[in-house]
């Protein structure tokens, strides 16, 4: 006698993790989070896969629920997670696949779409939001070969313990033809891991971009429709993953503009049929000159650093230079990501914790360094009780930015007027500085 009642589909309200069970779960297995609830999902009708261009279709996933990517980048739209079909007259390829806890929903939509028959999967990146579907679908289709680079192939038999002879090792420049149509594959290393590659379908000159020229972003119409929410989105993720390797984002970039494509399909947030879009965004943000924009992260147990951070930043305003202020303890980290993008200037303030630099500070100044944004100059504001050393290891962090210091400021409890006219010089400086490369 068999169970009658009906399976529903519960969504982690944590790591957005998709269970199709008759009850909610009592613990998330992938998270292993009990402190969750589980959202019910209504059933949905079949997935038709959105046509892109002449046989290349959408067969990604969005994921409306995930809200921290990495374990670092908080997330405001959720994600997407793109995956594209491409049917040859002869043969029939998966350019990129799907993140691991969303396979059995991405399997069941390509038997929806009655995709009977894959030749090759394409893997431009390792990472596992893209690759991690690939051993599911080599069991769907037995045949199936993937066709990567030496790198991205050492990852995934590492990672997804994909076999060895499973994979086909492809080179820069090399083409692969499926009939009707022709996969080019270009190596890009660094944007953003070092196993990065593009694939060019050269009839219909689009070209798939992996990670780079993405979005964290969520969409009903696969194009991309222009927007502040959709240019906030990617410069976010332009500024937590894609930054770091400027000088080579700068050169794809470039790269992609002078091969004239017609639509850009990345493997995050949505297909850009307009190209000129996010790659004018893109030159902008790669660019070496910074903005009139002076950026302030602060931490601050007594408000004597809040004082300092107001202070300096109403002083600078009153010279025509921008600042930003960014709560470290409050605000979210995307938000300085992104502000870093733009900054001529970095004015980093901090509390003293057991005779060194509040922790929340050191981990913003690291973050920074990482970043490797293309600011110039910097300073510290900060505030002690009973004496330390509040500026040494927050400057040995950003030392690899070789950026240009003006006069840092130590203070005991609160600013006094010496202090205010410390920070006056040191708004001075700054409005110099800024004028030396002139943004003002």
């Amino acid at each position: 006698m068999t169970d009658s009642k009906e399976k529903h589909l519960w969504e982690c309200s944590v790591c957005g993790c998709l269970i199709e069970d008759i009850e909610a779960p009592y613990i998330c297995p992938l998270c292993e989070n009990e402190n969750v609830f589980f959202i019910k999902q209504e059933k949905e009708e079949k997935m038709k896969f959105q046509e892109i261009k002449n046989n290349i279709f959408y067969c990604g996933l969005n994921d409306y629920g995930r809200k921290i990517f990495d374990e670092l980048i908080p997330l405001e739209h959720g994600t997407s997670y793109n995956s594209y079909l491409v049917k040859g007259s002869e043969k029939t390829a998966i350019i990129d696949t799907m993140y691991p806890p969303m396979t059995e929903k991405y399997l069941k939509n390509l038997a929806d779409n009655n995709v009977e028959n894959v030749d090759y999967i394409v893997a431009n990146h390792g990472e596992q939001d893209h690759s991690g579907s690939i051993p599911a679908l080599l069991e769907k289709y037995p045949n199936a070969v993937v066709l990567t680079n030496s790198k991205v192939a050492e990852n995934i038999k590492s990672m997804l313990l994909v076999p060895e002879e499973k994979i086909r090792v492809i080179a820069d420049g090399e083409e692969v033809s499926l009939g009707d149509k022709t996969l080019k594959f270009i190596l890009a290393p660094g944007v953003h891991w070092p196993d990065t590659m593009f694939t060019y379908i050269k009839e219909d000159n689009v070209i798939c971009t992996c990670d780079f020229l993405g979005a964290h972003y969520t969409f009903d119409d696969v194009f991309a429709v222009e927007c502040k929410e959709l240019e906030l989105s990617a410069k976010r993720y332009y500024a937590e993953i894609m930054m770091p390797f400027r000088m080579l984002s700068k050169k794809y970039t470039q790269m992609i503009k002078d091969m004239n494509v017609d639509m850009i399909l990345p493997s995050h947030g949505p297909v850009h049929n307009i190209p000129d879009y996010i790659l004018d965004l893109y030159t902008d943000w790669t660019s070496d000159a910074p903005k009139n924009l002076v950026v302030m992260p602060y931490v601050s147990m007594y408000q004597s650093t809040t004082e300092m951070i107001d202070y300096l930043s109403e002083k600078l305003e009153a010279k025509g230079i921008k600042t930003f202020k960014f709560d470290i303890v409050d605000d979210d980290l995307g938000d300085l990501a992104m502000s870093l993008v733009d900054a001529a200037t970095i004015v980093l303030g901090t509390s003293m914790v057991l005779a060194g630099p509040h922790p929340a500070s050191v981990n913003v100044a690291y973050l920074a360094s990482v970043l490797r944004p293309k600011a110039k100059f910097a300073s510290l504001v900060g505030s002690y009780g009973w004496g330390g050393k509040l500026f040494d290891l927050i400057a040995q962090l950003l030392a690899p930015l070789k950026l240009d210091l003006v006069e840092p400021l130590q203070v005991k409890g609160k600013p006094k007027e010496d202090d205010f006219k410390k920070l006056d010089e040191m708004a001075e400086s700054i409005f110099e500085k800024h004028k030396s490369i002139g943004l003002v």
